[in-house]
């Protein structure tokens, strides 16, 4: 038997990706594994793109339904993507030939919150599950599932599924092993109970995930990476924005609203969150812990200096050098890190109960709060909400950063009102930039829009906010929430049409 496959019944079903993608139809529901570039089966993909090109090229119709976790990377998403291999793709994603496809209407994408994605499956919303394919790290003497470097809806979809495809991939570290908490408890309504978790590192399932045998058609072996990129160095905005945050958990402290080890964070993925873990760092934070969806490197260098004691996430998403550290280092972080299934790690009663702070990014937020975090001028979808949504509905402070500007000054990150919204002014607390904070707590509409225009807009867009918010105040049809409705998008439209939301001279 193979170090990695140590159940008979598992390896009586070797064969190769080609093999295992012909277990794939048209019109089939696949789902795989995956997060945020970890975790991502990596061979029989790219052998279905082949099969799919094919038949393409035969004039025969093959398109297939992809539901993950979260995104994947160029050997899942991008390779189906170019062989027009999607009809329909949820939850999230980020690759660029898939974001193209979609932007062009060439199919289909859903964006949901990453905790309703599970519950929905079973709800029976997306219909039936034909097949998963999931990457496992390895399978056990008694025929449990070593989960890899993420943990998803891995276990949504190997008990949906029909039949079920699994890689074994011996390049993921064979120490992964006891570093998972299986939650098997949920249930459908009316039946549920309560999650009995009440700190980051409590554990309330199992190490391995529960396969039936009589599912699996076919086990591949792999040998790859995961596809993460590396992250951009910090550079001085996302400092100043770090700063920023920084100086308002000091100041909340000194208010008696938190304490030394603050709340249990969470933090998107991104340069901005490495920044500010980074700033945690440098503060002088000790024993902190995190409720989270993913492990990025500066989460991992919070471990090792001691700011964060222990954290919880759904998956990996390491650069190489953090891979590096991470499997050369791995008895460090062992019982310092739990991987959960994303309905866990998201689940926004958890969320309410531990009091979480959601650290997260946006495109843009408007005057009053209003925050969008998926689509550029309102229509073209950059990746997804992702859990955002879930935390900032949820969290004791739902916290959004993004620098003043973009595309070198031609976009301003503060507009009159958002162009697509994603979380409403009504989950929005405290927003920054590197310009400054505007904490929203306990403030009206029209006061919120005075903070977000004095503190976060950049100079060159502060006076065209004012004018704007002043003659709304005076001009609007109502007086609460001040809007021109003729004006409200002319930012976005003048872009579009320019280039540049600067009005011309």
């Amino acid at each position: 038997m193979s170090d990695r496959i140590n159940h008979r019944a598992f390896t009586e079903r070797l064969m190769s990706a080609e093999q295992a993608a012909a277990f794939i139809k048209p019109g089939m529901t696949v789902a795989m594994s995956g997060f945020t570039g970890a975790g991502y089966p990596k061979a029989v993909p790219g052998e279905l793109a082949k099969l799919i090109a094919a038949e393409h090229d035969a004039g025969r119709k093959f398109k297939i339904n992809v539901l993950t976790g979260a995104s994947t990377a160029p050997e899942l998403d991008g390779v189906l993507a170019k062989a027009e291999g999607m009809n329909l793709r949820l939850p999230y994603m980020s690759d660029p030939e898939l974001r193209r496809r979609i932007n062009d209407g060439e199919m289909e994408y859903m964006d949901i919150h990453l905790s309703h994605v599970a519950q929905h499956a079973w709800f029976g919303f997306y219909g039936k599950i034909d097949l998963a394919i999931v990457e496992v790290a390895g399978i056990t003497a008694d025929g449990e599932l070593i989960p890899s470097t993420s943990v998803g809806n891995n276990k949504t979809w190997l008990e949906m599924a029909d039949h079920v495809i699994l890689e074994v991939n011996k390049q993921q570290s064979a120490a992964l092993e006891g570093m998972h908490d299986l939650y098997y408890g949920t249930a459908l309504p009316p039946h549920r109970t309560p999650i009995q978790l009440t700190t980051p590192r409590d554990r309330i399932g199992q190490k391995y995930l529960d396969i039936d045998a009589r599912k699996v058609v076919a086990v591949v072996e792999t040998d790859a990476p995961d596809r993460l990129s590396p992250f951009a160095p910090v550079d001085e905005t996302s400092e100043r924005i770090a700063d920023h945050l920084l100086g308002f958990l000091d100041y909340e402290i000194r208010q008696g609203r938190l304490n030394e080890k603050l709340l249990p964070l969470q933090s998107g993925v991104g340069n901005i969150a490495n920044a500010v873990l980074e700033g945690l760092s440098r503060g002088g934070y000790k024993g902190l812990t995190a409720y989270t969806e993913v492990i990025q490197d500066g989460m991992l260098e919070l471990i090792k200096d001691g700011t964060i004691d222990f954290a919880s996430a759904t998956s990996f998403s390491l650069s190489t050098d953090g891979v590096q550290e991470f499997n050369t280092n791995i008895d460090r972080y062992r019982d310092r890190i739990l991987l959960r299934p994303q309905e866990i790690s998201n689940h926004p009663e958890i969320i309410r109960r531990l009091g979480c702070i959601a650290l997260n990014g946006m495109i843009e937020a408007d005057i009053y709060g209003n925050v969008n975090s998926t689509n550029v001028l309102g229509s073209k979808v950059m990746n997804g909400i992702g859990g955002s949504g879930d935390f900032a509905r949820n969290g004791y402070l739902s916290v959004f950063m993004s620098p003043s500007t973009a595309k070198g000054g031609k976009i301003s990150g503060i507009v009159p009102f958002a162009s697509h919204v994603d979380h409403t002014e009504h989950d929005t607390m405290i927003l920054i930039t590197e310009q400054g904070l505007a904490d929203l707590r306990g403030h009206s509409p029209k006061q919120r829009a005075e903070l977000i225009i004095n503190n976060c807009a950049h100079p060159d867009y502060k006076a065209l906010l004012q004018d704007y918010f002043d003659r709304a105040c005076r001009e609007s049809y109502g007086k609460h929430t001040p809007h021109l409705l003729g004006e409200a998008l002319s930012w976005h439209q003048r872009f579009e049409q320019t280039g540049d939301m600067r009005p011309a001279g």
